[in-house]
Parts: structure tokens; C-alpha cells; sequence
């Protein structure tokens, strides 16, 4: 009876595990596990091949630690020693031959994913939507140079439509990323770093800073609305008339260092506010205040 319970206690720790897990998770959202865009679910079948490949490792080391430690323990006076193992060339060949191929593996598509998934690329799709994105500390500014409008911290795009980020930071580097939608990448003051993201399924979808940026830093959160064309054709309109208009007074009202999560809409006095922003940490800024 001890023997088949030291047998099974294993397999019964490792299905306990799992299934508190499942209860953790169960009815949660958890939004890299639930991509709603091309690139994000790209992303995730990478990850969950990487975590199958990985398992394979894993789950048979830690399987035959409490093994093995059960087995050989020093009260078990009827296992078997057998030192001629330890220069054994298959095992040798078995232990060491396994993660070199899953390393291998994983390198192959490391390589390959990493031009596939460049953030820099365009998608196919049609004409990219230009959003040019602004962190400040802390709270984020959306520009959408085209429709002449901005808004804070809420970011409406349309669904099945490629977007093409442009990014800076008129505070201390950030990160921006979009879990549902993929792909993380870095906003630093004086640079304009790109990401192409689509979504392909309507809803809300919250955005975020992962890099450490101070006292706002845990709040520093916007909201991703993805709306039909149609619909978002008509909140472009309505934008585009509205009475708060974002001029450079208004933009260095919004600079200043404050925890802000509200949700606005401006209709965009300046439409060189991102260039005048990038460049006024190189020395080359633009001066001129007035509509272009």
C-alpha cells in the first residue's frame, strides 16, 4: 500500500496543481491569454508552443525529483544503487540531447518571429490609421493627425483596420503596450519609435506603462476602444467639433507632472504638436504656437 501511494503522490501533486491553477484563472481576464488582434494571437501561439517545448523539460525533472527523493530516500533500504549510471553515453546522450534540440528549436523561431513580428512592419489590411502617441507623466495623449483630433487616456480605433503608432515621450521613458493587441515598445523623449497593431474583435481593451516611472506609475492606464468604421467615422466627426480645443497652452497644462485618469476629446489646434514634441529635447524645437 506505501508503495503505491509514494507511486502516485507525484502524479496527484502535479493534477492538484494544475487544477488549482484552473480555479485561479476560472472566469478571469487575463488579456495575453485572450488576444484580440493578429499580432497578439500571433504572440500567443508562440508563447504557448514556447510553454509546450518547455514542459517538456519541466515536467519530467520535477516529476522525477519527488521521485527520485521518495525512491532513494535514506530510510528506503531496498532501493537499488547502480554508480555504473553516472557514465552511462545514452542517459548522457538523453539529458543532455533533449533541451540542446529545444534550444535549438526555439532559436529557429527566435529568429524567425523576430523578423515576422517586428514591430516596425506594416500590416496588410489597407491604409494604416496614423496615431501618434504621447506619454506624459501620467497619463497618455493620443494624436490623430488626419482627423485633426486628440484625446487622453482613451484610444478609439477601428476593428479589422491596420494602426500605425508613433511614439514618444515628453517624460521619463515609458512603455506602451496593449496586451490584447500585442507587442510591447518603448516611448523615450526625443525619439519616435513605431508599432503597427490591428484589432479584430469590438470591445474594451486596457493599455499600459510597464516601465517604473514614478509616483503615477500604478495608475498610468488608458483604455483601448474598438469600435465598427462606421461608428468610429462618427466619433472622428463629432471629435473634430469639439469645443475643447488642444493648443499649446493647453498641452503644457496637460505636461505637468500629475496622476490624471480622466477621459478627454480635443479637437487639435497644432497639427505639428508631436513633431514640436519630439524635437524640443534635440535642440531643434519648433516655436511657432499656431495652428498649421
Amino acid at each position: 500500500m506505501k508503495r503505491v501511494v509514494r507511486a502516485v503522490f507525484p502524479v496527484v501533486v502535479a493534477v492538484g496543481l494544475v487544477g488549482l491553477f484552473a480555479f485561479l484563472v476560472q472566469g478571469k481576464q487575463i488579456d495575453v491569454l485572450q488576444p484580440a488582434g493578429d499580432v497578439a494571437a500571433q504572440q500567443y501561439s508562440l508563447l504557448m508552443f514556447a510553454l509546450f517545448l518547455s514542459s517538456l523539460v519541466v515536467v519530467p525533472v520535477f516529476t522525477l525529483l519527488v521521485f527520485f527523493s521518495i525512491r532513494y530516500r535514506a530510510g528506503n533500504k531496498k532501493a537499488t544503487y547502480k554508480p555504473e549510471w553516472g557514465e552511462n553515453k545514452w542517459l548522457e546522450g538523453l539529458w543532455w540531447g533533449i533541451p540542446i534540440l529545444i534550444i535549438g528549436i526555439l532559436g529557429v523561431i527566435t529568429y524567425q518571429t523576430s523578423h515576422s513580428l517586428d514591430p516596425y512592419k506594416p500590416l496588410v489590411g489597407g491604409k494604416a490609421l496614423e496615431v501618434q502617441v504621447v506619454a506624459l507623466r501620467w497619463k497618455w495623449l493620443f494624436i490623430y493627425p488626419d482627423q485633426r483630433i486628440a484625446t487622453l487616456n482613451q484610444l478609439p480605433i477601428p476593428v479589422d483596420k491596420p494602426v500605425h503608432f508613433t511614439m514618444t515621450s515628453d517624460a521619463p521613458m515609458n512603455a506602451f503596450w496593449i496586451p490584447s493587441l500585442g507587442s510591447q515598445v518603448y516611448a523615450m523623449s526625443g525619439m519616435a519609435s513605431q508599432l503597427n497593431l490591428n484589432a479584430t474583435k469590438t470591445g474594451e481593451y486596457t493599455g499600459y506603462t510597464t516601465n517604473i516611472n514614478g509616483e503615477g506609475y500604478a495608475k498610468m492606464t488608458f483604455k483601448t476602444k474598438v469600435m465598427g468604421q462606421a461608428e468610429f467615422e462618427r466619433w472622428a466627426d463629432s471629435a473634430a467639433k469639439s469645443q475643447d480645443s488642444l493648443t499649446m497652452e493647453t498641452y503644457h497644462t496637460l505636461a505637468e507632472p500629475a496622476s490624471d485618469q480622466t477621459e478627454r476629446t480635443y479637437r487639435l489646434a497644432n497639427k505639428k504638436l508631436f513633431e514640436y514634441i519630439t524635437e524640443k529635447y534635440d535642440g531643434h524645437s519648433m516655436h511657432s504656437e499656431s495652428s498649421s
